[in-house]
């Protein structure tokens, strides 16, 4: 009989460690990187399951898709037959791995495996009942096994799966911060310690399960100590920050005084004509004669932005995108946690600075934003202002 090798990737001593203490039901909570997926395509390529059915779940078919396609490779040795349009991988030992996206909670339903791996499980919305009603019936003729792995989101339904070790000896749980990957550069991950929000270190990196993980701004309240000022104190550097109103929002304009890191003025207004936002903020600019105005560029900011240059105002446009509204919302945050920013003792700002939201998308992508039905506008605004301040050189995008 030929012999035929896969090769796959020798593995880290954590992946090991969880090899050799695992039991049937698996949870681990692993940082950004530290090599969990890698880990979990190992699994599926196991001698013991080879010969049986596997499955790996994910929370979308695009996290899915990027799986499949390296496990298509990795197997290609000894595949047999392969369909794209099943996502199904079929072997010479006479096994099969099945590819599903959790889209659909039904997903897998009326399978038998030997075997079940879900991957990224802390973002499956429905994981809880995706689990009892669907996959883990699947693993009753084989006496299966099944792997949680993920990065955690707040104490959500796969935290919950973290914490049955306590209660049933079937089930294992691991915990590993992200620099378990001895391929990992310290300094990058000392680098993104000081750059990265607390909280959001603590989650994506230290894979820590928070308490309070969707909210971004700590310490608001004791920052708020800054003093109102009417007028300008001279010799003193202003930053506006500017996020316009849409519909029903508010368009809000934050004044920073960069001498002293504060926040000093706010004005904020909705259901005004857009002629006389730009009266109102220009007159604001007279008084406070700003360095800079860092205004939203995004729809109807283009044509609001271009009446500011007009006018000869010092206007810097942000144009608005995932990754620039994290930069300008991670370094916020992170002047809360310093304390290198006070802010007014204004109701509606403390309040939509306690209620913002931080989610972690599928992809990787951190997305950030108001609760349903409340308004960001004045964090948004105050976010412009403070990168205005923090960022040299043009703020162009």
């Amino acid at each position: 009989m030929r012999r035929i090798e896969l090769i796959l990737p020798s593995p880290y001593p954590w992946q090991a460690e969880v090899k050799a203490t695992r039991r049937r039901f698996n949870v681990g909570a692993i940082g950004r990187r530290a090599g969990k997926t890698v880990l979990a395509e190992d699994l599926c390529c196991e001698p013991s399951v080879l010969r049986r059915p596997v499955a790996w779940f994910a929370p979308t078919y695009k996290d899915m898709l990027e799986v499949w396609r390296e496990v298509v490779n990795v197997l290609a040795p000894i595949t047999t037959r392969v369909s794209a349009s099943e996502r199904r991988i079929e072997n010479l030992a006479g096994g099969v791995l099945e590819f599903w996206s959790l889209d659909n909670v039904n997903a897998g339903r009326g399978r038998k495996y030997a075997r079940v791996v879900i991957d990224e499980c802390a973002f499956v919305p429905n994981l809880t009942e995706a689990w009892n009603y669907t996959i883990r019936p699947t693993l009753v003729d084989y006496e299966g096994d099944a792997y949680f792995f993920s990065t955690p989101k707040g104490r959500n339904g796969f935290w919950q799966l973290w914490n049955r070790e306590r209660d049933d000896p079937d089930w294992k749980s691991w915990q590993m911060p992200s620099n378990v990957n001895p391929d990992l550069a310290q300094s990058e991950l000392d680098n993104m310690r000081r750059s990265l929000p607390e909280r959001v270190y603590a989650q994506e990196i230290d894979a820590q399960f928070l308490e309070d993980a969707g909210n971004v701004f700590r310490r608001v309240v004791d920052s708020a100590t800054a003093t109102m000022q009417d007028e300008p104190i001279r010799d003193h550097q202003y930053i506006f920050g500017v996020d316009w109103g849409r519909s029903n929002d508010f368009t809000v304009v934050t004044v920073l005084d960069v001498t002293t890191s504060e926040l000093v003025y706010m004005d904020r207004f909705s259901q005004v004509a857009y002629e006389t936002q730009v009266g109102r903020l220009k007159a604001l600019a007279q008084r406070f004669q700003p360095d800079a105005i860092v205004a939203e560029a995004n729809s109807m900011g283009g044509p609001l932005v271009e009446a500011l240059q007009w006018a000869d105002l010092p206007v810097q446009p942000f144009t608005t995108t995932n990754a620039t509204k994290q930069q300008a919302i991670d370094g916020l945050a992170l002047s809360f946690e310093q304390g290198t920013l006070r802010i007014l003792a204004d109701r509606d700002l403390i309040n939509e600075l306690q209620s913002y939201e931080l989610e972690r998308l599928p992809s990787g992508l951190l997305r950030y934003g108001a609760p349903d039905g409340m308004h960001d506008d004045c964090v948004m605004s105050l976010a412009l202002a403070w990168y205005g301040a923090s960022t040299t050189g043009p703020l162009m995008f």
